[in-house]
């Protein structure tokens, strides 16, 4: 890496509007993970109520569902109100529904927080998209979407390692976690200005082209639904690791446990390098990095009878998703029009739920007709032909470059 590239890392470092959108995107991770420690105590808690077996097992998905259903509404609001007050609102609404569940005593009633704490998340997640859009071009762009991965993937370390501290107390006390976004706020009011809103013309900002599609809208379309695939695909793991374990004679707990943490150390470390790795192989090929190693990680799972063998697996496969993830930010940010953003932000935040939510619901039947090893086999087959098929765009990118020359 050049000299310029690493001042502008430094400089990056110590924007305090960096810091404000790598404290928004802790509460993203923070938003289901937190309370999946404190599931069988809630159940216990609430026996008397007749779906208390359900409505448990339904608090952590909760509130990706109103996410699926709200990011476009939280894009069109960040378009046309700025992002600012609907940042800071969405971080007040995100404290005050998520530790709900320490003074509600019906189940019903934590679930309905749960679903509005999805809204939340929404516009925080939108909002923080598009300023990273508005405030970083270019190199300082990358960078940011980087660190907002690695932050996503170390607070979320951290944040489930406190909550199964806590859960081990009381079933109600991980909710408190999110009494955090109270204090994130205060920092976020001083460090995040509403960014300069781009003139309502006509001419190249409405009319973005990249990479010979017509328009921008396709070109999102396009990407939104890589992101979906990618997303449903990594879900394999959160979702169906603690089976699979099991299965191969590993104590699901514990094992599943130390898999996931990690698999997120795994993606916060690489997710570090994101920028320069970009920089080097560009877009295609940090996708093809990417995706190679997420594939070489499902590969590696049904030979996992060994616990060295799982946790390198879950490693690859949490590195490769930190490098594919940013790419996606990084990419729509260049191609959407300034004042679109928050609807390519909406349409990304959309994409991710939307893949999380979905993924139960196609990996399941998978497994139970052709089991694990033929799913986890399948997957590493799709993932490894999407890395040959970004390797291919690369080559023949630079293949055309030296043609030029």
């Amino acid at each position: 890496m050049t000299h310029a590239a690493s001042v502008t890392e430094t400089d990056v470092w110590r924007d305090p509007r960096t810091v404000a959108l790598l404290l928004a995107a802790t509460l993203i991770i923070m938003a289901n993970a937190t309370i999946s420690p404190a599931l069988p105590g809630l159940e216990s808690a609430f026996a008397d109520h007749p779906d208390a077996e359900l409505l448990t097992r339904l608090l952590v998905p909760a509130p990706s569902l109103t996410v699926l259903l709200f990011a476009p509404v939280a894009g069109f609001v960040v378009d046309r109100f700025g992002r600012r007050w609907p940042m800071l609102i969405g971080v007040l609404a995100f404290a005050i529904t998520g530790t709900a569940g320490l003074v509600l005593n019906d189940l019903t009633a934590i679930f309905v927080s749960r679903l509005a704490l999805g809204i939340a998340v929404a516009v925080i997640m939108t909002a923080q998209t598009a300023l990273i859009g508005d405030y970083f071009t270019g190199n300082q762009r990358t960078h940011v979407a980087g660190l907002q991965v690695s932050a996503r993937n170390f607070g979320g370390f951290v944040i489930i390692t406190l909550a199964g501290w806590l859960a081990a107390l009381s079933p109600v006390l991980p909710f408190a976690i999110y009494g955090l976004a109270a204090l994130y706020l205060p920092v976020m009011w001083a460090a995040l200005p509403e960014p300069k809103r781009p003139p309502r013309t006509v001419g190249s900002d409405d009319r973005t082209t990249t990479e010979g599609l017509s328009s921008w809208p396709v070109w999102l379309a396009a990407l939104s639904s890589l992101q979906f695939l990618t997303n449903l695909t990594f879900f394999l793991v959160p979702t169906q690791l603690p089976f699979f374990v099991g299965s191969v004679g590993h104590s699901s707990v514990s094992m599943t446990g130390l898999a996931l943490g990690v698999l997120m150390l795994a993606g916060g470390c690489t997710a570090l390098l994101y920028s320069r790795l970009k920089d080097e192989v560009g877009h295609t090929g940090v996708l093809a990095l990417g995706y190679g190693l997420m594939a070489a990680g499902f590969a590696g799972l049904p030979s996992g009878v060994s616990a060295m063998v799982l946790l390198i697996s879950t490693s690859a496969i949490g590195a490769g998703f930190a490098l594919a993830m940013p790419n996606f930010v990084d990419i729509a940010l260049q191609i959407a029009p300034g004042r679109h953003r928050g609807l390519a932000a909406g349409a990304l935040t959309s994409a991710v739920f939307l893949g999380q939510f979905v993924s139960p619901f196609v990996s399941l039947p998978s497994i139970s007709s052709f089991g694990f090893d033929a799913t986890f086999h399948g997957t590493a087959v799709m993932l490894g032909a999407l890395a040959v098929i970004a390797a291919g765009v690369r080559g023949a990118k630079k293949y055309r470059l030296l043609r030029s020359v």
